[in-house]
């Protein structure tokens, strides 16, 4: 059985002119079909109220200005968010550390690295005062020639999931899982912080504001897409309005 949306066929034209901007995705077929079929779903409901435009993109614009409603965000709800997030609002904030890379490579697979570096990482459990001796040892990062210090890093100066880590450790601490990056598997240890400054709320609602009525926008549309995908009749596919690209 083909694709079919509120009784009118979806083409392979259709599908394979879209196919082509979502070559990124992980199922470009079946991300392109959703697109295709959503797109037919909202233009049905436009031509339904009368809502016009230049073209199909202006018409679903419009249809989103006309019947996605988002309250105005209020002075309390930004301060909640404010207080919530503070670190997403401190500035300067450092953190000094150290860390053991066990570099994936074809002579090292990343089975016996892992076995090797969850001893390490049991031994410095036991003996943390080998950190250096052992990062000098062990570590395949330029940092190991001294005892793997990184110096002082701020936020966003290393790759996400390694920047999470050492913001969440407290000074002395040594993490007790090994991390995971592009680069390999690391031992992870911060050795001081340095708090940074907290940027005052009348310097940054405007921010909030802007962020939780996007928030809000984005959660109200979900909905809308899903109201919209439940009352249509949709043969060939299963659809859920959130999967799309329009709603991201």
């Amino acid at each position: 059985m083909g694709i079919a949306v509120n009784g009118v066929d979806v083409t392979d034209d259709e599908i394979a002119a879209e196919v082509v901007h979502h070559e990124q995705a992980g199922n470009p077929l079946k991300q392109a079909v959703h697109e295709v079929v959503l797109r037919r779903v909202l233009l049905d409901e436009a031509t339904r109220l009368g809502v016009q435009g230049e073209d199909n993109d202006a018409r679903i614009e419009a249809l989103f200005e006309r019947e996605v409603r988002v309250p105005d965000v209020d002075d309390a709800a930004c301060r909640r968010y404010y207080e919530a997030n503070a670190a997403a609002f401190t500035r300067g904030e450092r953190v000094e550390a150290r860390h053991i890379l066990f570099q994936v490579m074809p002579a090292a697979p990343l089975a016996l690295l892992r076995e090797t570096a969850t001893l390490i990482l049991e031994e410095l459990r036991h003996r943390p005062e080998r950190f250096a001796e052992l990062a000098q040892r062990y570590s395949n990062c330029p940092s190991g020639a001294m005892g793997g210090s990184l110096g002082q890093l701020g936020r966003g100066d290393c790759v996400p999931e390694f920047d999470a880590l050492l913001f969440r450790l407290q000074p002395g601490e040594l993490a007790g899982r090994l991390l995971e990056t592009r680069f390999g598997l690391h031992i992870v240890q911060v050795e001081r912080k340095l708090a940074g400054t907290l940027l005052p709320f009348d310097a940054v609602r405007a921010h909030v504001a802007d962020t939780l009525r996007r928030q809000s926008w984005q959660r109200a549309l979900h909905q809308y897409l899903r109201l919209l995908v439940g009352g249509a009749r949709i043969e060939g596919v299963e659809l859920e309005g959130s999967a799309s690209p329009l709603v991201q």
